[in-house]
């Protein structure tokens, strides 16, 4: 157990408590602060208060900070696509079809039970359940995702998400023709209000619980009746990217949950060469979404680091078709 002890200075008075310990303690995140004051692992002149209490000058708070929870996850002998590895992150390109963490109905088989096989050293901020998840990638998206070894990095990564000054960029293939170039999708996004294994974009915020979501587009390539774009997140959300495409008119090709398998295809593509193309778009595992852009500053040395990872066989088959086809 480690334990800190402050004196609040004048200087300080009337600040949050869980403002003035993330100043205090930089290395762990501020929803971190606050899970422990939920916890009663911090107090004010020895009793409990709220994250939101107004300290004052001259109370005593002590801070006790328990050592992370062994993981309670099996570790699975899964290979990973590793693309960056030091004493503090390692940067994974996830595969279709795996899921991040174990949740009902995926307790084996997912990232991190091969992380977990994987590395001894793992940051702890995020529970038995998401040992060094900093973000994650839908099931059958694939691409680049961060995990943390120490809180300090943890704690780096989820600020600067947080702040925007990490950039994650995906590429989607999408149903239509687009009627822009780039454009902004700022549309809040929450629970849907009928389906609960969906999201949506929630228009009435004062009866559904919703939260900002940005996605910006940006087309690289047009084909008949299909277009593909970058999309880079502002926020993240869950099925962010799947949920704003629907939402304008353009869902994620092979998308089985927002309504991008079964589309009418266009007549242009004549009845002997339909079949070909069907024939990729069903053999797609999951959406044709793929995260393949990831830069961040490093949590240590703050050096800026980027990668980049080609889009998964089945993905990069349909889009070179549909490139061959247009030329």
């Amino acid at each position: 157990m480690n334990e800190s002890i402050f004196l609040v200075e004048p200087q300080d008075a009337g600040k949050r408590l869980d403002v003035y310990l993330a100043e205090r303690i930089p290395e762990i995140s501020r929803s971190h602060i606050q899970k422990l004051i939920a916890r009663a692992c911090v107090t004010v002149n020895g009793s409990t208060a709220r994250s939101g209490y107004k300290i004052q000058t001259g109370e005593a708070l002590r801070v006790e900070i328990p050592p992370p929870e062994p993981a309670d996850i099996s570790p699975e002998q899964i290979p990973l696509d590793v693309a960056y590895e030091d004493e503090h992150i390692i940067v994974i390109n996830k595969p279709k079809s795996m899921t991040v963490h174990p949740a009902p109905g995926h307790r084996s088989g997912t990232l991190v039970n091969a992380v977990v096989a994987y590395s001894d050293d793992l940051s702890g901020i995020g529970g038995t359940e998401r040992p060094g998840i900093v973000h994650r990638l839908d099931k059958n998206t694939s691409g680049l995702l961060v995990v943390a070894k120490t809180d300090a990095a943890h704690s780096s990564l989820q600020a600067q998400i947080q702040s925007r000054s990490a950039e994650r960029k995906y590429l989607a293939l999408v149903w239509g023709s687009t009627n822009f170039n780039e454009a902004v999708v700022d549309a809040p996004i929450g629970r849907h209000p009928t389906d609960r294994q969906k999201q949506a974009v929630i228009k009435d915020t004062e009866r559904y619980t919703a939260r900002e979501a940005i996605t910006h587009l940006k087309v690289l390539e047009r084909f008949d009746g299909f277009t593909f774009l970058e999309a880079k997140l502002d926020t993240g959300r869950t099925h962010q990217i799947r949920v704003h495409c629907v939402f304008i008119g353009h869902p994620v090709v092979g998308d089985p949950t927002y309504g991008g398998t079964k589309r009418a295809m266009p007549s242009s593509y004549g009845k002997l060469d339909a079949p070909d193309l069907l024939q990729l778009i069903e053999a797609l595992q999951g959406q044709a979404l793929h995260a393949y852009s990831l830069s961040f500053d490093h949590p240590a040395t703050g050096k800026r680091l980027s990668f980049e990872v080609p889009m998964p066989s089945d993905t990069a088959a349909l889009v070179d078709w549909l490139r061959n086809w247009t030329q």
